[in-house]
């Protein structure tokens, strides 16, 4: 027997084998019960066990790695991360990276990710998205968004899904510039303000940063204008907005090739929207002429440089007939193709407006062509409406959250002044004088977002509301008066949504 012990010859990766083995049983049992419903900051996954063996490559000997055979076993010391992931309490078995390690020392030491991106002489953003990806991974959990509507004035209801009452995104859209090229003749806006200065900016997207991690969500900027890419220093501005882990949009008019390929240089866009107002002529009438061609151009170069596209129309009377020839010609031309009703606001109330008598039958005819149009995409609140009546899912609406002034956006001018939504007069404050956080939780904001009083007992004023813009160009009360479009009749009890 002595002899037989004497030749056996263990493999020297053993011990360690086992120690895997043991953290990766004890994950096993923890179970998801370890996971807790809800964190209020951020915080490491309470199933992890972080291991560092001798050995290199030992996850290879796992099954429930995936990964068998990859890479020989190596006398090296690697860290191994073991946790349940808490979206579905799938077992996750990895090599620990040095982000993995960065990420959980920072929540460790509770170190300020300013501080960390000053020691590692990085941006700020770089920290924030790594803490991002690590708590998408599972390795951290994070706390859940606290831009949520107000469920005293929201109710949920069992047709609604509670995704549309919370957004994980929070959006200003940042009209940096006055000064445009062209004159349309619906413009909302032709004011003289003064431009925005770059320092005052820089601040902004500190402040706009702060608030979203603060209120953990995603931060997005939406730079408009005017043209914003007529801002002399727009470049400055976009990396300054990427530096700080804000995703960037832009809004605006089409742009020569050497600017967008700088802009992509620093980082591809969320999305480039332009706007077309129907088919050539009437288009090229409303925002001047060759307008029409120079978008199809620019479009032909977002597609080229991988920038997702979209093209939005101001719906008037002269030019709803023209909305779906125009998606016709905008097939393949372009990712997404919408529209939003006229704001008789500034220029635009010398346009007339759709009849309210006709826009049921032609969103009923738009929502058909939809159906076979791949680029046309919903955006309106009332089309919910139509949804409800035909018992389908109903959709997000015009901000993904109904009407999502002052709720998941809002609008800043070069001048400071915040406004609830770009398209009417609604102002909530200043940020050259107040935080974002004071404006959004101030009480001009809290008013814009709790809507108007006669959608309050609608049952799909959650992912509706109407909108306060159109609202407000009929010469109403937005916080008293219904959408004049609005055509919503109650099913009677078991029918409908």
């Amino acid at each position: 027997m002595a002899n037989l012990q004497d030749g056996l010859q263990l493999p020297p990766y053993l011990p360690e084998l086992a120690r895997l083995e043991l953290a990766l049983f004890r994950v096993r049992e923890t179970g998801a019960a370890a996971m807790p419903a809800q964190v209020d900051r951020l915080t490491i996954n309470p199933t992890l066990q972080l291991l560092q063996p001798g050995w290199k490559n030992l996850l290879s000997l796992l099954p429930e790695a995936g990964q068998p055979g990859e890479g020989a076993l190596l006398p090296e010391e690697e860290m191994i991360l073991i946790y349940r992931r808490p979206a579905d309490g799938q077992l996750v078995l990895r090599p620990a990276g040095a982000e993995d390690l960065l990420a959980l020392k920072i929540v460790v030491e509770q170190l300020p990710p300013e501080a960390a991106a000053a020691e590692g002489k990085v941006a700020v953003g770089m920290i924030d998205r790594l803490l991002d990806r690590a708590a998408g991974q599972g390795l951290l959990l994070k706390p859940p968004s606290a831009i949520c509507r107000n469920p005293q004035t929201f109710p949920q209801g069992k047709d609604i899904p509670a995704s549309y009452f919370s957004s994980p995104v929070f959006t200003l859209q940042w009209h940096i510039t006055q000064v445009c090229d062209l004159h349309c003749k619906h413009c909302y806006d032709r004011s003289d303000r003064v431009a925005l200065p770059l320092a005052r900016g820089l601040a902004i997207l500190d402040d706009l940063r702060g608030f979203c991690r603060e209120h953990q969500v995603l931060g997005q900027v939406s730079f408009s204008g005017g043209n914003p890419l007529l801002y002399p220093h727009f470049l400055e501005l976009y990396q300054a907005a990427v530096d700080r882990n804000l995703r960037v949009a832009i809004l605006g008019n089409p742009a020569p090739r050497a600017m967008m390929e700088k802009i992509v240089a620093i980082q591809k866009l969320e999305f480039f929207q332009v706007s077309l107002e129907g088919l050539p002529e009437h288009n090229d009438y409303i925002r001047g002429k060759g307008h029409f061609a120079r978008v199809l151009d620019f479009l032909a170069l977002l597609q080229e440089l991988g920038i997702y596209s979209m093209v939005m129309l101001t719906l008037t009377r002269d030019n709803m007939e023209q909305v779906l020839p125009l998606a016709e010609r905008l097939r393949d031309r372009v990712d997404l193709f919408t529209f939003n009703r006229l704001a008789m606001v500034g220029e635009g109330a010398s346009l007339q407006s759709v009849r309210p008598q006709d826009y049921a039958d032609f969103l009923r005819t738009y929502l058909a062509a939809a159906r076979e149009n791949p680029c046309l995409s919903r955006k309106d609140n009332l089309m919910n409406i139509i949804l409800c009546q035909e018992n389908q899912p109903l959709f997000g609406g015009c901000a993904g959250y109904g009407c999502g002034a002052a709720f998941n956006f809002f609008a800043i001018l070069p001048d400071g002044e915040a406004h609830a939504c770009r398209k009417l007069p609604s102002y909530i404050g200043n940020v050259f004088a107040q935080s974002i956080s004071a404006i959004y939780h101030g009480e001009p904001a809290r008013k814009y977002r709790a809507g108007s009083a006669a959608c309050a007992a609608c049952r799909i004023r959650p992912v509706c509301g109407g909108c306060l813009a159109v609202v407000h160009g009929f010469g109403l009360d937005v916080f008293k008066d219904k959408d004049p479009y609005c055509f919503f009749e109650e099913a009677p009890a078991g029918q409908g949504r």
